[in-house]
C-alpha cells in the first residue's frame, strides 16, 4: 500500500496537466481560478488515497498520471461547475419556485444583459443631468397600465407589505378578515409580516364566513386601515362569504380609513378565456376603489423578482419616504427586467405571445400534444435500446402559490428505462449537464412539454444519453 501512495501524481503535476489538455475542457480550466483549481486537485487526491486504503487499486500502473486523466478531466469539470445553474424544467409547474419561478422574456433578458454589462441612468436624470429617481423608470408603466396616481417597487411582496403597514399602521390596528390570514411558501405568514412592521392585527369574522358588521364593529379610535388579503394560493368552497372590496371601500369611507389589498401573485390579464378560474386584477382592484395594492413581479406577472405597490399618490410618497426603502428597493437588473416586461402588457396581445409565464399558462392542447409527439419521437429515434416510451393524457400546474385548483391539461411524454429503475433515473438526471427534472407517475418518468421550450428538446436527448450511460 505504501508503494502505491508513492505513486500517486502530485499536485502540481496534477494542475499542469489540467492545464496542458487541448479541449474546450482545458480552456476552461485554464481561464479558472487558480486556488478552486488547486483545491479540486488536492480533493481528487484525497479520493484517491482513499481508494487505495480500500483496496480499489493493485498495481501502480492505474495510478500513472495518463490512466487518471479521464477521472481526474470529468472530476474537476465537475467541480467547476457553477453551484447556480440552469436547470431543464420538464415538470409541467409552469412557476416553479424552487427553479426560480418566472421565465423572462427575451426583451427582459437583454435589458437586464445591457444594464449589467454597462453603465445606466439608474438615478441619473438625463433630461437635467442632475440625480435623478431609480423608480421613475417604472412608475409611469405601472400607473398606466393599473389606472393608479402612483407607484413604487420594492424587492418582494411581503417586503411590499411590510413597508404599507410600517407606513400607514405602525402602532395601530390593521382589520383583516379571520379567512385571509394567508401563510406563503417557506412558512412565511401574513401576520408574522404585519407584526414586524409594528402594526397590531385585528381578526375579524370567522374561518369561513365574514360580514360587513364584523369590520364595522371592529372600527376603533386605534383602527389605521382596512385590509384585504386574497387568498390567490388556497381556495375555501362551501358555506363561505367574504366582503367585496367596494364594499369595504364604502364602510372606510364613511371611517375616513384606507383600504389595503394584497393581491399576492397579482395579474394585468383575465384568464377565464383560458380555461383558468376569475382572479382579480390590479387595475380592478385599483379601480374597485383600494388605497393600496399590491402584488408580485415575479409570479403570473411574469417578471423578475418584485414588490409592486401602486395607488393614491399621497400614500405611496408618504411609502417611498420611509427609511425602510433604503433597505427594500430593487437594483438596477430587476428595474430593467421588470421595465421591459411591462412595455410588453401595453399590448395585451402581444405579453401572451412574449412573456414566457403567460405563454405556457394559456398553450393550447393541440400545441402541446404536437410539442410532446415531436420530443417522444426525437428520444425514439436515439434512445430506443434504452427507454420505452409513450403519451399520455395528464396535467399541469401553474405553481407559484397561483391558481391552486386548477389543472391544465397536458400531453406527457412518458419513459421507463430498461436497463434501471424509474426512481435510478430520475435521480442520475439530477447530475447531468444541464439537470433534467421531470416527475414520476404511474412507475414512468414524465415530461411536460409547457414548460420545455422546443429548443430545448435536443438538450433533454443530452441528459437522458448522460444519465442512461449512452455518452
Amino acid at each position: 500500500m505504501s508503494t502505491l501512495f508513492r505513486h500517486l501524481p502530485s499536485m502540481d503535476q496534477a494542475l499542469a496537466a489540467l492545464c496542458a489538455e487541448q479541449s474546450l475542457a482545458g480552456e476552461a480550466f485554464r481561464a479558472a481560478p487558480r486556488p478552486l483549481l488547486k483545491d479540486l486537485a488536492n480533493a481528487f487526491l484525497d479520493l484517491l488515497r482513499e481508494e487505495i486504503r480500500a483496496g480499489v487499486f493493485s498495481e501502480a500502473a492505474q495510478l500513472a498520471l495518463p490512466a487518471l486523466m479521464p477521472r481526474l478531466t470529468a472530476y474537476v469539470r465537475q467541480g467547476l461547475r457553477p453551484r447556480f445553474r440552469r436547470v431543464l424544467n420538464a415538470t409541467g409547474v409552469v412557476i416553479h419556485t424552487n427553479m426560480g419561478r418566472s421565465l423572462l422574456a427575451k426583451e427582459a433578458v437583454a435589458a437586464v444583459a445591457a444594464a449589467a454589462g454597462h453603465y445606466s441612468n439608474l438615478e441619473f436624470d438625463l433630461a437635467t443631468g442632475e440625480r435623478g429617481s431609480r423608480y421613475s423608470h417604472v412608475e409611469d408603466l405601472l400607473c398606466r397600465l393599473t389606472g393608479a396616481e402612483a407607484a413604487l417597487v420594492v424587492n418582494n411582496n411581503a417586503a411590499a407589505v411590510l413597508i404599507v403597514l410600517d407606513t400607514l399602521c405602525k402602532g395601530r390596528e390593521v382589520i383583516v378578515s379571520r379567512g385571509q390570514l394567508v401563510e406563503i411558501g417557506g412558512s412565511f405568514r401574513i401576520p408574522e409580516v404585519m407584526a414586524k412592521s409594528g402594526a397590531i392585527l385585528r381578526e375579524v369574522g370567522a374561518t369561513n364566513r365574514t360580514h360587513l358588521r364584523d369590520y364595522e364593529s371592529a372600527i376603533g379610535s386605534d383602527t389605521a386601515a382596512l385590509m384585504k388579503v386574497h387568498t390567490s394560493n388556497y381556495r375555501m368552497t362551501g358555506f363561505v362569504k367574504e366582503v367585496p372590496l367596494w364594499e369595504l371601500k364604502t364602510l372606510a369611507g364613511s371611517y375616513g380609513l384606507p383600504v389595503i389589498e394584497d393581491l399576492g401573485s397579482g395579474s394585468l390579464l383575465r384568464f377565464e378565456g383560458d380555461g383558468l378560474p376569475g382572479e382579480p386584477t390590479a387595475q380592478e382592484a385599483v379601480a374597485e376603489g383600494a388605497d393600496v395594492v399590491t402584488f408580485s413581479g415575479d409570479k403570473v406577472l411574469g417578471g423578475p423578482q418584485a414588490g409592486i405597490i401602486v395607488g393614491r399618490r399621497e400614500i405611496i410618497e408618504r411609502i417611498k419616504k420611509n427609511q425602510l426603502n433604503r433597505a427594500l428597493r430593487i437594483d438596477k437588473l430587476t428595474l430593467a427586467a421588470l421595465e421591459a416586461t411591462l412595455r410588453l402588457y401595453l399590448d395585451p396581445d402581444l405579453a401572451r405571445q412574449r412573456v414566457p409565464t403567460v405563454a405556457m399558462m394559456t398553450a393550447s392542447l393541440v400545441s402541446l400534444r404536437a410539442q410532446a409527439a415531436r420530443l417522444a419521437g426525437l428520444l425514439r429515434k436515439h434512445l430506443s435500446d434504452s427507454l420505452e416510451l409513450g403519451l399520455r393524457a395528464g396535467s399541469s400546474r401553474v405553481g407559484g402559490g397561483a391558481f391552486p385548483e386548477a389543472d391544465l391539461p397536458t400531453s406527457l411524454v412518458c419513459l421507463k428505462p430498461t436497463g434501471m429503475t424509474v426512481e435510478a433515473l430520475r435521480e442520475a438526471l439530477l447530475s447531468t449537464d444541464p439537470p433534467l427534472v421531470g416527475r414520476v407517475e404511474d412507475d414512468a418518468l414524465c415530461l411536460d412539454p409547457r414548460t420545455l421550450e422546443s429548443s430545448e428538446h435536443a438538450l433533454v436527448l443530452s441528459a437522458l444519453r448522460q444519465a442512461l450511460g449512452a455518452l
